[in-house]
């Protein structure tokens, strides 16, 4: 539900809302404006990473946890809102106003648009982003997952304030492509180590996207070994990329094992999004989509843990 108004709708008629909040048959229906103002207590309180945190302490899930391997990644999820909300900032080109009744229509093609010129007016905290080339671009946000690779258990979780900055052209060619000046990934990753309470040395798995120098010297000054996929991309002139991964740590199994798991964390963002309905937000601002982001990754955890701590010795 992405109100509170809908929530107090869904209790006011449906018996079973009625019976989980213990609410009789005949008692009035709260009003939505109180859920609204707790609701923003919550945000500044940041309770859904609290509410991580004090999961992962407990001493039964904390001995599920590896202290040395991680793996880190993202994904993009849908925001609340539509492209046609997608307009200049300078308010220049505005389409006219639809007729009564109607819907505004709107032709794209041959426009140019990106998020330096370009914000939602229904998602302000929306970017335009696609996720490789031939895909469609469309209004997200970007969420990254730090997860430890025993058992899957995902440690911390971050939603940054923009996605890459994307240029995309309608019906035409790229004018400019997310990851050539992208850096949101490897900074939420940074985000999420420095969150960390211990400073030993770990290794981190991820995929060929963080396969960059400057990212590469932020985690050496954080006593991390990078166990990043080699991108290797090819270019058009024949020549091949020169990856930041170098043998001294390609040559050790240990990398291997972390490249293999570091796959596990898809998982994830599969249960989240297909099971768990967060193929798109219902919220439209940054903060309140990190806040539900979080909560999601907790619940992850909490479907996991019964069947992990069953397999622990008494």
């Amino acid at each position: 539900m992405r109100s509170e108004r809908m929530l107090m709708e869904q209790i006011n008629y449906n018996l079973l809302y009625r019976w989980f909040v213990e609410l009789s048959m005949d008692a009035s229906v709260w009003h939505s404006t109180g859920f609204t103002h707790n609701r923003d207590r919550l945000l500044q309180a940041d309770v859904a990473r609290a509410f991580l945190q004090g999961l992962l302490a407990l001493k039964q899930v904390k001995r599920l946890l590896s202290s040395e391997h991680f793996s880190v990644d993202g994904t993009l999820i849908d925001a609340w809102c539509s492209m046609k909300s997608f307009v200049p900032k300078n308010k220049g080109d505005e389409p006219p106003a639809p007729p009564a009744g109607r819907n505004a229509e709107r032709d794209f093609r041959g426009e140019t648009r990106s998020n330096e010129t370009h914000a939602s007016t229904t998602g302000p905290d929306a970017r335009l982003y696609r996720k490789s080339q031939g895909q469609p671009a469309g209004l997200c946000y970007m969420g990254h997952v730090l997860m430890e690779n025993r058992n899957d258990l995902v440690l911390d979780s971050t939603l940054p304030d923009a996605c890459f900055p994307a240029i995309y052209r309608i019906a035409g060619t790229l004018a400019g492509f997310a990851h050539a000046t992208g850096t949101a990934e490897r900074d939420a990753t940074l985000t999420m180590l420095d969150r960390r309470t211990s400073r030993q040395r770990i290794t981190l798995g991820a995929d060929k996207a963080y396969d960059v120098a400057d990212f590469m010297g932020e985690l050496s000054t954080r006593k991390v070994t990078p166990h990043i996929a080699i991108n290797g991309t090819v270019y058009k002139t024949g020549t091949r990329r020169k990856s930041a991964i170098d043998g001294r740590t390609t040559r050790h199994p240990g990398y291997e094992i972390s490249l293999r798991c570091r796959k596990r964390i898809k998982e994830v963002f599969g249960w989240e999004k297909a099971s768990a309905g967060l193929s798109k937000f219902k919220v439209k601002s940054q903060k309140k989509a990190d806040a539900v982001f979080t909560f999601f990754a907790a619940a992850f955890n909490l479907v996991r843990l019964p069947n992990l701590l069953s397999q622990q010795p008494a």
